[in-house]
């Protein structure tokens, strides 16, 4: 995706609610968006009431954060999503979900998920006993995705898998941390989302198109 240049944590005061791009961090007293909880800017502190529109686009730019993907991806995942049978924005959380770079923050590999990404980029991570360095690349039920071997006593790594040893495993996957590895059991689906928005939204959006 195009580089960010600014504030992260601007995108989580914008959107109202932590996005947790910071990884741990946002869970201490350094973060922003508890010491200022309101929109960035000068009126950030108004409260402006949005109009249908505002609240769909609100509604994709935090799912877009929240996964740090760019607009031409997000929507082509939601092309793809609307193609295929079955709820478009259930799909769309699947594959969002089962993005390589999104699998490896679940796993604990990376404290936020850009991170993590960088981590896939640097070729610390194998599928099916491959090397795959692609952050998008989509998972399936059955793969196994590990840290390689070589990679194992990387300082990041081993952090980023102590800090996050209490972490919640998302049920769809199961992790054996003393491995660094996690099989996909099932598809993700909507519920297994911890991301507070109107999913019916970002469809109502792009319906427009």
């Amino acid at each position: 995706m195009a580089r960010y240049t600014d504030a992260v944590c601007k995108k989580c005061r914008r959107e109202g609610s932590k996005l947790f791009l910071k990884g741990e961090r946002c869970n201490t007293t350094k973060c922003a968006f508890d010491r200022r909880s309101y929109a960035p800017g000068q009126h950030g502190k108004s409260r402006v009431k949005l109009s249908e529109y505002g609240l769909q686009l609100r509604a994709k730019q935090k799912t877009k954060n929240y996964y740090r993907v760019s607009e031409s991806q997000f929507r082509k995942y939601y092309e793809e999503a609307f193609r295929r049978e079955g709820v478009t924005s259930d799909i769309l959380f699947e594959q969002l979900e089962l993005r390589l770079d999104n699998v490896a923050y679940r796993m604990g590999v990376g404290a936020s998920r850009a991170e993590a990404r960088q981590l896939v980029s640097y070729e610390m991570l194998e599928v099916n006993g491959k090397k795959v360095n692609i952050p998008s690349y989509i998972v399936k039920v059955g793969d196994v995705i590990k840290v390689r071997d070589s990679k194992k006593d990387n300082k990041a790594i081993v952090n980023s898998m102590e800090a996050n040893k209490l972490k919640a495993v998302p049920s769809w996957m199961e992790l054996d941390k003393e491995k660094m590895e996690a099989k996909i059991v099932r598809k993700p689906v909507r519920e297994d989302v911890d991301l507070e928005v109107q999913e019916n939204l970002i469809v109502e959006l792009y319906s427009k198109n």
